[in-house]
């Protein structure tokens, strides 16, 4: 067998489907990627999904040129109200073609606009329409963010490239702000996605004290491989999760239930950090802002206080004076006082002292003989009742000019 070139195959793929199929098919399946470039240029790929509408069977690239598309695009978005994108299930008129260089694709010739939603939309509005039902829709972003956001959980994949460019700008940022970061693994992509990251998120879950904030990151990629994160049972446990989500998946034109239900919706992983870093840097604002307020009242009130020193210092030869004044004043008046009380009082007890003599001298024995009265003991006792003599006692009787000595007969 001669060999040929691979240029000469595909020459010959190229001539096989020139010559042996229709000019056009009609073809249904999912726009799982669609983007008009600058020079107007439609380029897309259609999809094709099992019954269980996870899994891709089917992929094809599809394009179409400029003049061709915005035509079809105009009649599509005033037929239906909605751009051609991403999600949407479509039925193409497509010619098969071979390019030497780019292999097979299918240049689109006309869309059919009775085909709108695509299973990945309809999914999507299905769940955001249950969440809705059960309330739970906005639960996360009700959540306050901590003012102090930096123990942040991540669920990735360990070795994604998005995992590494969202730890290098958080923990190198230009700022120096300090993160603790912790990855909890989680496959991103493919069938086990719905089970890997609803496992990383209840073990977060389960230490809740320790974290601030998750972060749900993964890198771009075909849009039918988000898919994977339309999935009702995440949704739910992120709209109901206790710590606020930032969700972080694919690129700016990417979509999924998450971000419906995320506590904030950013457009990469570098946007994720991005977000922490602008968190953290708002509050650092404040704190300097409140240091700056601290300080200038400290100083304001050290100056006052100096001022009032001053007027102090310069008041104090008066008040002195003042207060010697008074002083003397008070020892003068209390002087004055004390010598009218001890007046006072020596009248008082010399008036009391009189009184006390007098009482004595009408009390006196000898004044009481000079009257005629006498005064009769016994045994040096005061004889004041007969009943306390017997016969035979000596007695004594005291007269103003003598004594007689008696014997008690009866």
């Amino acid at each position: 067998m001669t060999p040929v070139t691979l240029w000469e195959l595909n020459n010959i793929i190229k001539d096989v489907i020139e010559n042996n199929l229709d000019d056009t098919y009609w073809v249904m399946g999912e726009l799982a990627e669609a983007r008009q470039a600058s020079n107007g240029h439609f380029y897309g790929e259609l999809i094709q999904k099992d019954e269980s509408g996870r899994n891709v069977i089917a992929r094809a690239r599809v394009n179409c040129w400029a003049q061709q598309y915005n035509l079809i695009r105009l009649r599509f978005l005033h037929e239906t109200g909605q751009e051609i994108r991403a999600g949407l299930k479509v039925l193409l008129e497509v010619q098969v073609t071979f390019h030497e260089q780019y292999g097979y694709a299918l240049k689109i010739t006309d869309v059919d606009s009775s085909y709108t939603m695509g299973d990945l939309a309809r999914r999507r509005k299905e769940i955001l329409a249950k969440l809705e039902e059960e309330g739970i829709l906005h639960d996360n972003q009700t959540l306050p963010m901590h003012r102090l956001t930096w123990r942040i959980a991540i669920v990735s994949a360990e070795t994604a490239a998005g995992y590494g460019d969202f730890c290098d700008q958080l923990l190198h940022n230009e700022y120096d702000l300090r993160f603790r970061i912790q990855l909890f693994p989680a496959t991103m992509q493919g069938q086990h996605v719905e089970e890997s990251v609803s496992t990383a998120l209840c073990q977060i879950a389960n230490e809740e004290e320790k974290w601030d904030a998750v972060v749900i990151i993964r890198g771009g990629g075909a849009v039918a491989d988000m898919s994977d994160f339309d999935s009702y049972q995440l949704a739910s446990i992120v709209a109901q999760f206790p710590l606020p989500v930032i969700v972080g998946i694919g690129h700016e034109r990417d979509e999924t239930v998450l971000d419906y239900v995320a506590h904030q919706r950013v457009k990469t992983p570098t946007a994720a950090a991005a977000f922490l870093i602008d968190h953290q840097l708002e509050e650092l604002s404040l704190l300097n802002h409140l240091q700056q307020r601290v300080s200038q009242s400290a100083s304001n009130l050290l100056k006052n206080e100096q001022n009032r020193l001053e007027m102090l210092k310069e008041q104090i030869p008066l008040l002195f004076r003042t207060v010697s004044q008074r002083i003397g004043y008070r020892l003068d008046l209390l002087q004055q006082r004390l010598r009218q009380n001890v007046e006072r009082r020596i009248q008082n007890e010399s008036h009391r002292l009189n009184l006390i003599t007098s009482q004595m001298e009408s009390l006196n024995p000898d004044r009481l003989l000079k009257l005629g009265y006498s005064i009769t003991t016994h045994e040096g006792k005061l004889v004041r009742n007969p009943n306390q003599l017997h016969p035979g006692d000596h007695i004594t009787t005291r007269t103003e000019h003598g004594e007689i000595k008696s014997i008690v007969e009866a």
